[in-house]
Protein backbone atom coordinates (compact mmCIF):
# COMPACT_ATOMS: atom_id res chain seq x y z
CA UNK A 1 0.00 0.00 0.00
CA UNK A 2 3.24 2.41 0.68
CA UNK A 3 4.46 1.82 -2.69
CA UNK A 4 1.41 2.80 -4.14
CA UNK A 5 1.14 5.91 -2.47
CA UNK A 6 4.61 6.47 -3.09
CA UNK A 7 3.89 6.20 -6.95
CA UNK A 8 0.69 8.29 -6.60
CA UNK A 9 2.99 11.46 -4.66
CA UNK A 10 5.37 11.19 -7.54
CA UNK A 11 3.05 11.66 -10.16
CA UNK A 12 2.22 16.05 -10.96
CA UNK A 13 -0.53 17.09 -10.54
CA UNK A 14 -1.91 16.68 -13.43
CA UNK A 15 -1.58 13.03 -13.65
CA UNK A 16 -2.91 12.84 -9.62
CA UNK A 17 -6.13 14.70 -10.86
CA UNK A 18 -6.52 12.54 -13.53
CA UNK A 19 -5.77 9.66 -11.23
CA UNK A 20 -8.69 11.12 -9.04
CA UNK A 21 -11.05 11.53 -11.69
CA UNK A 22 -10.53 7.71 -13.31
CA UNK A 23 -11.28 6.64 -9.17
CA UNK A 24 -14.40 8.37 -9.08
CA UNK A 25 -15.41 6.96 -12.97
CA UNK A 26 -15.03 3.56 -11.67
CA UNK A 27 -16.52 3.59 -8.42
CA UNK A 28 -19.82 4.94 -10.34
CA UNK A 29 -19.52 2.40 -12.90
CA UNK A 30 -19.20 -0.07 -10.20
CA UNK A 31 -22.03 1.03 -8.62
CA UNK A 32 -23.81 0.83 -11.35
CA UNK A 33 -23.78 -2.17 -13.41
CA UNK A 34 -23.20 -3.95 -9.97
CA UNK A 35 -25.88 -2.54 -7.74
CA UNK A 36 -28.44 -0.06 -9.55
CA UNK A 37 -28.90 -1.72 -12.65
CA UNK A 38 -29.48 -5.65 -11.28
CA UNK A 39 -32.02 -3.91 -8.33
CA UNK A 40 -33.61 -1.81 -11.25
CA UNK A 41 -34.23 -4.65 -13.71
CA UNK A 42 -35.39 -6.54 -10.68
CA UNK A 43 -37.92 -4.01 -9.48
CA UNK A 44 -39.68 -3.99 -13.16
CA UNK A 45 -39.56 -8.06 -13.35
CA UNK A 46 -41.41 -8.36 -10.29
CA UNK A 47 -43.87 -5.18 -11.08
CA UNK A 48 -44.83 -7.29 -14.47
CA UNK A 49 -44.93 -10.61 -12.21
CA UNK A 50 -47.50 -8.55 -9.65
CA UNK A 51 -49.65 -7.44 -12.08
CA UNK A 52 -50.02 -10.58 -14.43
CA UNK A 53 -50.94 -12.60 -10.90
CA UNK A 54 -53.22 -9.73 -10.10
CA UNK A 55 -55.11 -10.31 -13.77
CA UNK A 56 -55.27 -13.94 -12.87
CA UNK A 57 -56.76 -13.27 -9.88
CA UNK A 58 -59.06 -11.03 -10.99
CA UNK A 59 -59.83 -13.49 -13.74
CA UNK A 60 -60.20 -16.62 -11.08
CA UNK A 61 -62.38 -14.93 -8.82
CA UNK A 62 -65.01 -13.68 -11.58
CA UNK A 63 -65.43 -16.99 -13.38
CA UNK A 64 -65.82 -18.46 -9.53
CA UNK A 65 -68.54 -16.81 -9.12
CA UNK A 66 -70.06 -18.94 -12.34
CA UNK A 67 -68.79 -21.94 -11.40
CA UNK A 68 -70.89 -21.40 -7.97
CA UNK A 69 -73.48 -20.88 -10.27
CA UNK A 70 -73.33 -23.69 -12.38
CA UNK A 71 -72.91 -25.97 -9.74
CA UNK A 72 -76.40 -24.50 -7.94
CA UNK A 73 -78.23 -25.01 -10.94
CA UNK A 74 -77.08 -28.94 -11.16
CA UNK A 75 -79.15 -30.58 -9.01
CA UNK A 76 -82.83 -31.70 -10.04
CA UNK A 77 -85.71 -29.69 -8.27
CA UNK A 78 -87.91 -32.51 -7.72
CA UNK A 79 -85.35 -35.17 -5.78
CA UNK A 80 -82.34 -32.75 -5.31
CA UNK A 81 -80.12 -34.94 -7.51
CA UNK A 82 -80.34 -37.55 -10.85
CA UNK A 83 -79.67 -41.03 -10.52
CA UNK A 84 -77.16 -41.83 -13.54
CA UNK A 85 -77.53 -45.18 -15.15
CA UNK A 86 -75.20 -46.32 -17.92
CA UNK A 87 -71.69 -46.80 -18.33
CA UNK A 88 -69.45 -44.09 -16.50
CA UNK A 89 -66.67 -44.32 -18.75
CA UNK A 90 -69.47 -43.91 -22.00
CA UNK A 91 -71.21 -40.56 -20.32
CA UNK A 92 -67.83 -38.66 -19.44
CA UNK A 93 -66.59 -39.82 -23.13
CA UNK A 94 -69.36 -38.22 -24.60
CA UNK A 95 -69.86 -35.37 -22.36
CA UNK A 96 -66.01 -34.36 -23.13
CA UNK A 97 -65.72 -34.80 -26.45
CA UNK A 98 -68.87 -32.16 -26.69
CA UNK A 99 -66.23 -29.62 -24.89
CA UNK A 100 -63.11 -30.58 -26.89
CA UNK A 101 -61.61 -31.99 -23.67
CA UNK A 102 -59.26 -34.30 -24.36
CA UNK A 103 -58.79 -37.07 -21.68
CA UNK A 104 -55.82 -38.19 -20.81
CA UNK A 105 -56.29 -41.28 -18.98
CA UNK A 106 -59.33 -42.76 -16.77
CA UNK A 107 -59.28 -45.69 -14.06
CA UNK A 108 -61.85 -47.81 -12.95
CA UNK A 109 -62.57 -48.26 -9.35
CA UNK A 110 -65.08 -50.31 -8.63
CA UNK A 111 -68.46 -48.48 -8.84
CA UNK A 112 -65.96 -45.27 -9.10
CA UNK A 113 -63.95 -43.61 -11.75
CA UNK A 114 -61.03 -41.80 -11.86
CA UNK A 115 -60.04 -38.93 -14.72
CA UNK A 116 -57.00 -37.17 -15.69
CA UNK A 117 -57.07 -34.14 -18.29
CA UNK A 118 -53.61 -32.47 -19.07
CA UNK A 119 -54.98 -29.33 -20.42
CA UNK A 120 -58.55 -27.82 -20.81
CA UNK A 121 -60.09 -24.00 -20.85
CA UNK A 122 -61.61 -23.31 -17.50
CA UNK A 123 -65.13 -22.72 -18.71
CA UNK A 124 -64.65 -25.85 -20.75
CA UNK A 125 -64.17 -27.92 -17.71
CA UNK A 126 -66.78 -26.36 -15.72
CA UNK A 127 -69.86 -26.98 -18.29
CA UNK A 128 -68.19 -30.38 -18.33
CA UNK A 129 -68.74 -30.73 -14.60
CA UNK A 130 -72.01 -29.63 -14.68
CA UNK A 131 -73.24 -31.64 -17.74
CA UNK A 132 -72.03 -34.35 -15.74
CA UNK A 133 -74.32 -33.38 -12.64
CA UNK A 134 -77.04 -33.12 -14.44
CA UNK A 135 -76.86 -36.56 -15.81
CA UNK A 136 -76.40 -37.78 -12.35
CA UNK A 137 -72.85 -38.44 -11.71
CA UNK A 138 -71.35 -37.54 -8.11
CA UNK A 139 -68.24 -35.50 -8.41
CA UNK A 140 -66.07 -37.42 -5.37
CA UNK A 141 -62.73 -35.55 -5.63
CA UNK A 142 -61.83 -32.91 -7.53
CA UNK A 143 -57.43 -31.43 -7.46
CA UNK A 144 -57.17 -29.53 -10.36
CA UNK A 145 -54.45 -26.92 -11.02
CA UNK A 146 -53.71 -23.67 -13.09
CA UNK A 147 -52.05 -24.37 -16.32
CA UNK A 148 -48.87 -22.85 -18.24
CA UNK A 149 -51.84 -21.44 -20.97
CA UNK A 150 -53.76 -18.70 -18.86
CA UNK A 151 -57.42 -20.17 -18.92
CA UNK A 152 -56.64 -23.48 -19.14
CA UNK A 153 -56.40 -25.66 -16.34
CA UNK A 154 -54.97 -29.27 -15.19
CA UNK A 155 -57.22 -31.71 -13.66
CA UNK A 156 -54.39 -34.14 -12.01
CA UNK A 157 -57.14 -36.03 -10.59
CA UNK A 158 -61.15 -35.92 -10.76
CA UNK A 159 -62.72 -38.85 -9.19
CA UNK A 160 -66.53 -39.74 -10.65
CA UNK A 161 -69.42 -42.06 -9.37
CA UNK A 162 -72.99 -42.96 -10.12
CA UNK A 163 -75.46 -40.65 -7.89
Amino acid sequence: MNKLKQTYQRLSEREQRLVQISAMVIVVGFFYWVIWAPLNQSLVTDRKALAAQQELLNWVQKNANRAIQLRGASTDTSTGTKSFSGSLPQAINQTAGGLNIAISRMQPQGEELQVWVDQASFNDVLSWLQALEKMGVSILDLDIVDANIPGQVKIRRLKLAKS
